[in-house]
């Protein structure tokens, strides 16, 4: 994490930088097009350019320790782990049952993101997914 933040920092800096360099070299130039303000702005493209990289690797780390996050608090309350005893009001369930549940879910946003009839049906049935607890058989 430490990393993700010093590199989205020095690429802030350097654009922060590469923008201040522009509006010298403009100033410099009495608002003329010359080679040192075309270098500038040059450069100002390439630091903009980094400092987006920077911030989409950012967020895609935080999006990936949210997931994390919340994919460990799941198992946790289904599994009733955390606590050392079971959900009071719903029995816990294994965690590969609750692994079993959570692809069978992402399929389902994937065939509606695509639109129904796609090729994701497909998928679907040449993996069945059987949708009752294994607990409710036995009973």
């Amino acid at each position: 994490m430490d990393n993700n933040v010093d590199a989205l920092s020095i690429a802030y800096q350097e654009f922060i930088v590469a923008a201040a360099s522009v509006l010298e070299a403009k100033e410099a130039s009495g608002s003329q097009k010359t080679a040192l303000t075309d270098a500038a702005l040059e450069n100002f493209k390439q630091r903009w350019e980094l400092f987006r990289v920077a911030c989409d690797q950012a967020e895609e780390y935080v999006e990936s320790v949210k997931q994390r996050i919340g994919s460990e608090c799941l198992v946790d309350e289904a599994t009733g782990s955390k606590s050392g005893q079971p959900v009071h009001g719903l029995p816990p369930i294994s965690a590969v049952r609750l692994e079993q549940m959570s692809k069978a879910v992402r399929w389902l946003v994937i065939e509606l993101q695509q639109g129904s009839g796609s090729g994701a049906s497909n998928a679907m049935s040449s993996a069945p997914f059987d949708a009752r607890f294994q607990e409710d058989t036995n009973q």
